[in-house]
């Protein structure tokens, strides 16, 4: 896999079925490792090593029903009351991330209301803290580190 515009995370590998997998600590297991699981890893360490997010907190790839429409989301990271502090969503290296990428975890978001959103390529991030109010989100140099 490519080298990603994170810091060098220590992932443990293995090969099954004639697949690599990727161990997810999050889900506790190995998950074939795709380019945009290459991705979603390495934000799952980024939160956990870099911004001190407790595992505990983080969740990952769960269903949500958006217009009776089943979807996924990528990444959550909760806060201690249960609320949504970040939504995030992953993209593979390749895919770039437009306006039509916003536009998806807007959607998401009508649903799960975090405070602030991220979204990545591995390449590229994008964070954004939410104004309700306003209706609308402001561009943000990172997300805030954790703080209880």
């Amino acid at each position: 896999m490519q080298k990603l515009s994170f810091p060098t995370y220590d992932f443990r590998f293995k090969s099954r079925e004639n697949k690599i997998c990727i161990f997810d600590v999050i889900r506790k297991k190995f998950v074939v490792l795709q380019p945009e699981e290459w991705v979603r890893q390495h934000v799952i360490h980024y939160l956990i090593y870099e911004k001190r997010y407790p595992k505990s907190l983080i969740n990952v790839e769960k269903q949500l029903a958006i217009n009776s429409i089943k979807k996924r989301y990528d990444v959550v990271v909760f806060k201690n009351d249960g609320s949504i502090h970040t939504l995030v969503e992953c993209k593979a290296p390749e895919i770039r991330i437009t306006q039509r990428t916003f536009d998806q975890i807007a959607r998401y978001n009508m649903k799960l209301n975090a405070d602030y959103l991220m979204v990545t390529n591995g390449m590229e991030h994008f964070y954004c803290k939410m104004d309700y109010e306003a209706e609308k989100y402001h561009f943000l140099e990172h997300i805030p580190d954790f703080s209880r």
